[in-house]
C-alpha cells in the first residue's frame, strides 16, 4: 500500500461515524474559507509593501485560492468516502500520462506568455515616463497590441503541442476572415481608426477635447473606442472611426486657452472708457494670465447697446476652470462698471407709427376720414374717443353737431 492509500485509509477508520464526518466537513469548509479570506486581504500587503505587480498578485492569490479550494474538495471526498465516484467522473475524462503532460505544458505557455505581457507593459510604463515623445495613448495601444500578439503566439504554440494542424486552421481561419470581415466591417473600421489615432496623436488621455459633439476630457483610448468624461460626469464611449471622420478640437494642447466674454454698454457711454474700465478689472484677477495680456475689442453695434468683447487667456483649460474663471470676470467687470457709473442697458425698443390712408380709427371702432381742415367727410356723427396720432400730436377735432369728439391719450 502507498503512503497517499495508507493516509486515506487512516482517516477513514477514524471518522468512522455520521456525526465525525458531518463535523469534519464544518472544519474543512470553515478553514477553506478562512484561507479564502487570508488570501485576499495579502493582496494590498503584497502590492503595497513588496512592490509586486498587482496583475501578477492576483494571479498568485487566484492560483492559491484555487489549490486550496481543490484540496478541500479532495479531503471532504475522502471523508464521505466518494472516491468510487470521483473515479468515475476522472474516466469520462480518460486522461494518460501524456496528455497530462501537454495540459501541463500548455498551462505554462499561457502562464509564460501572462508573464511576458505583464513586463513588456512595465518596460513601455518605463519608456512613456523616461520619454516625452511616447504619449500615455501610444504606450496603451502599444500594450494592447503587444498583448494580442503573444497571446495569438501562445494559441498556436498550444495547436501545435496538441498536435492540430495548422493548414487546415489557416484555411478555414482564412474562409471565416471573410465572412468576419464582412459582418464586422463598422468593428474592423474602428480598428484601423485606432492605429491611425497611435501615430497622428490628436490628443492624448487627460486633453479637454470635442470629438462629434462631444465635449469632455479623455480618460481611455482603445484599439476601437476613446473614452471621454463629460463636464456632467458621465462616461461617453466613442468609436474610433467615429473620431477620425470628424473634426477635434483639442483645447489643452497648447496648454492655454482664450476665453470671450462679450458685455453691452449704453450709447451715450464713451465705449473707449468702458474698454479700459473692463481691461483693468480682468487685469486685477489672478486666474486671469498676465500674457497674453487681457484684451478688449468693440464688437458690434446691438439692438440696445455697443457690445464691447472681452478676451482673457487660462492656463491648465478644463471645462470646469474655464466656468469659474468666467464668472469671475463677469462679475469683476459688472462691478467695476457699476463704480465707474458706466451703464449696461437691458433690450429697448423705439416704437413708431403712422397714419392709415381710409384715416384714424376711434376708440369706439368706427373710422372717420379726416380732412385737413378735421371736418368729417362723411358727415356722420363721431362716437367714442379717438386715438392718439402715431406721432404723439393730438388728433385734430372733427366738427359735428356742436359737439367734438372725445380723444383717448393713452
Amino acid at each position: 500500500m502507498t503512503l497517499a492509500g495508507a493516509v486515506v485509509d487512516t482517516i477513514q477508520n477514524v471518522l468512522d461515524t455520521r456525526t465525525l464526518r458531518i463535523l469534519a466537513t464544518i472544519l474543512i469548509v470553515g478553514a477553506w474559507a478562512a484561507l479564502s479570506i487570508t488570501v485576499k486581504q495579502m493582496g494590498p500587503v503584497l502590492h503595497d509593501r513588496l512592490s509586486l505587480n498587482k496583475p501578477l498578485v492576483e494571479g498568485a492569490q487566484a492560483a492559491l485560492v484555487i489549490v486550496v479550494t481543490v484540496a478541500a474538495g479532495a479531503l471532504v471526498t475522502i471523508i464521505w468516502r466518494a472516491s468510487d465516484e470521483a473515479a468515475g467522473v476522472l474516466a469520462l475524462v480518460q486522461a494518460d500520462p501524456r496528455s497530462l503532460v501537454r495540459l501541463f505544458i500548455t498551462l505554462l505557455l499561457f502562464v509564460f506568455a501572462y508573464a511576458l505581457t505583464v513586463l513588456v507593459k512595465r518596460i513601455m510604463k518605463d519608456l512613456s515616463e523616461q520619454r516625452s515623445a511616447i504619449s500615455i495613448h501610444q504606450r496603451e495601444v502599444g500594450y494592447h497590441l503587444a498583448q494580442v500578439s503573444v497571446y495569438l503566439f501562445a494559441i498556436l504554440g498550444a495547436f501545435s503541442i496538441w498536435g492540430v494542424d495548422l493548414s487546415n486552421l489557416l484555411l478555414g481561419a482564412g474562409f471565416l476572415g471573410v465572412v468576419v470581415g464582412l459582418a464586422a466591417r463598422q468593428t474592423l473600421a474602428a480598428v484601423l481608426a485606432g492605429f491611425v489615432l497611435l501615430f497622428s496623436r490628436p490628443f492624448d488621455v487627460g486633453d479637454w477635447v470635442v470629438v462629434s459633439e462631444r465635449e469632455g476630457i479623455v480618460t481611455d483610448v482603445t484599439i476601437f473606442n476613446t473614452e471621454i468624461k463629460t463636464p456632467e460626469d458621465e462616461y461617453v464611449l466613442i468609436p474610433n472611426d467615429i473620431v477620425t471622420s470628424n473634426a477635434v478640437v483639442n483645447r489643452s494642447r497648447a496648454g492655454r486657452l482664450r476665453v470671450d466674454v462679450e458685455v453691452g454698454v449704453d450709447y451715450e457711454a464713451d465705449p473707449k472708457h468702458a474698454a479700459s474700465v473692463a481691461q483693468d478689472a480682468m487685469t486685477e484677477l489672478d486666474e486671469v494670465l498676465e500674457k497674453p495680456d487681457p484684451l478688449v475689442v468693440l464688437r458690434e453695434f446691438g439692438d440696445s447697446a455697443v457690445v464691447l468683447e472681452c478676451r482673457f487667456w487660462i492656463d491648465d483649460p478644463s471645462a470646469r476652470r474655464e466656468w469659474q474663471i468666467r464668472s469671475s470676470v463677469v462679475e469683476a467687470v459688472k462691478t467695476a462698471f457699476d463704480r465707474e457709473g458706466i451703464k449696461i442697458p437691458f433690450p429697448q425698443r423705439e416704437l413708431m407709427g403712422r397714419e392709415e390712408a381710409s384715416g384714424l380709427k376711434l376708440a369706439g371702432g368706427e373710422r372717420a376720414a379726416l380732412s385737413a381742415d378735421g371736418d368729417v367727410d362723411d358727415g356722420e356723427t363721431a362716437s367714442g374717443s379717438g386715438r392718439a396720432s402715431p406721432d404723439g400730436d393730438e388728433p385734430p377735432e372733427a366738427e359735428t353737431d356742436g359737439e367734438s369728439p372725445e380723444v383717448d391719450e393713452s
